[in-house]
């Protein structure tokens, strides 16, 4: 199989048809040999007998439905686990997205050799306060912290060669960094590409602000992961010693400064300098086992259940 397509979806049912049918005119117009996976996450409106009925005349349709709302992050990795192309794109179902790049970007993986191709929306139809000028913020954060000269990290038209899905794990809110997770798993070879970017034509956007500000913690733990995630004691353990070498210090300067040139003065226990010396060897003691206890959790860690299907179409 040459492409699988993985759609997350929350309350498109009024989208669904029509982007089928688009993407199915390019699949065949390009005699590609392909497979489309929507995921419904949780919608609450007609969205899944629609993916049904398209199932009943297309063979190539396969369908997850979640229990509940998991969020996109999950959708994606759920939609990953099962797809068998050997390019894999990912897009939105809301129209937004144009099924006319494919053919563009399944050969920029195919054939030029990327590892991942992210689109860049560089004429947007959104609003300009709400999504516009934060997004453009979000994505200066994303580019200063990770190295990847990208203008859309969060862009979801994405094409990926079959063996980074396999490698990434996707949970959270993490999707944003999909590339970040790629270029830390070893796949370099990323580019970008300029899509078509459509007004949206059906129902209302499903993100608020509050996917600005959980973008930048997640952008803070992708951070953190890539550094020190494979060695959490070198992160720990450095601040560990910092603040013992500080609680040190300090007792040693009360112990000199008691012993040779105040033997009458004030109580050491008396002194400001006494507990901040206790503190900081206790919080150096802290990380040190903090550091310990990461390192166990990294050896023997699983993979933990992050969703749960309801129904499956296969």
């Amino acid at each position: 199989m040459q492409i699988s397509i993985v759609i997350p979806l929350l309350d498109e049912a009024a989208s669904l048809t029509e982007l089928n049918d688009w993407i199915v005119k390019i699949m065949r117009s390009n005699h590609f040999s392909y497979e489309i996976i929507y995921i419904d996450d949780g919608s609450t409106d007609d969205s899944w007998e629609v993916i049904k009925r398209l199932r009943a005349s297309h063979n190539e349709i396969k369908g997850i439905r979640f229990l509940k709302n998991f969020g996109k992050s999950q959708a994606l990795n759920a939609g990953f686990k099962i797809a068998q192309g050997d390019v894999i794109i990912t897009m939105d179902a809301d129209l937004q997205d144009s099924p006319d790049e494919i053919p563009e970007l399944f050969a920029m993986v195919q054939h030029q050799g990327f590892d991942l191709v992210s689109g860049w929306k560089k004429k947007r139809f959104d609003n300009i306060w709400a999504k516009n000028l934060p997004s453009k913020l979000f994505n200066w954060a994303a580019r200063f912290s990770s190295g990847l000269k990208l203008h859309d990290f969060n862009c979801g038209l994405k094409a990926y060669k079959k063996e980074v899905i396999k490698s990434i794990d996707v949970y959270g809110d993490m999707h944003r960094y999909i590339p970040v997770l790629a270029k830390n798993e070893g796949f370099v070879k990323i580019e970008e590409k300029i899509v078509q970017h459509q007004a949206r034509k059906y129902g209302i956007t499903k993100f608020g602000m509050e996917r600005f500000r959980n973008g930048f913690f997640d952008l803070l733990t992708i951070w953190f992961l890539s550094k020190f995630g494979k060695r959490p004691m070198h992160f720990f353990g450095t601040l560990g010693l910092l603040m013992m070498f500080i609680g040190f210090g300090f007792a040693m300067y009360l112990g000199i400064d008691k012993l040779y040139f105040n033997p009458k003065g004030r109580l050491i226990a008396d002194r400001t300098e006494f507990y901040i010396a206790l503190t900081t060897v206790i919080m150096g003691t802290q990380l040190f086992v903090a550091g310990f206890i990461g390192e166990l959790i990294l050896k023997t860690k699983t993979a933990a259940k992050r969703y749960e299907v309801l129904e499956e179409i296969v």
